[in-house]
């Protein structure tokens, strides 16, 4: 009898930690690099207007726990973001990071001179709602650039 209790107190235990892990984990490098090439491919094929309703949107397949895609022209405006839609059509060309960085131009620098790569900075992250290290994921796609960031803990 004793044995049973513990054994179903310690299945009990492993479900609600196993539980918090999965609701806490944070989106990996690899998984953001993957969305941000699955969002490219999608600009790619369907075109501007029907990709950006699908990263807008919560329920079209681009946002994942804290991993979201936003959009930005070379102008550093804004043009979809699957975390904010209240930022879109804004300019944040000029925008530092709470450590002073221009994180924005060098997102545009980085995607006009290399294509894809990753930029460090600091943002507010929307499932703790505190401004968080991130790193995205960055790649051109003709005159925007795609991203997916990654929260560091």
């Amino acid at each position: 009898m004793i044995r049973k209790l513990t054994m179903i107190a310690a299945a009990i235990l492993f479900g609600l930690m196993t539980l918090k892990s999965a609701m806490a984990a944070n989106g990996t490098p690899d998984e953001a690099k993957a969305l941000a090439h699955r969002a490219a491919q999608l600009i790619t094929t369907e075109g501007n207007e029907k990709a950006y309703a699908a990263f807008d949107d919560p329920a079209g397949g681009f946002v994942d726990r804290d991993l979201y895609v936003f959009v930005l022209n070379m102008q550093g405006v804004i043009v979809a973001h699957g975390a904010n839609k209240g930022l879109i059509g804004k300019s944040f060309i000029g925008m530092k990071d709470p450590e002073g960085k221009l994180f924005i131009q060098d997102i545009i620098t980085l995607a006009q001179t290399s294509g894809t790569g990753w930029v460090d900075y600091h943002w507010p992250n929307p499932v703790t709602k505190k401004v968080e290290g991130k790193s995205s994921f960055v790649e051109k796609v003709g005159d925007v650039v795609v991203g997916v960031g990654i929260y560091k803990e």
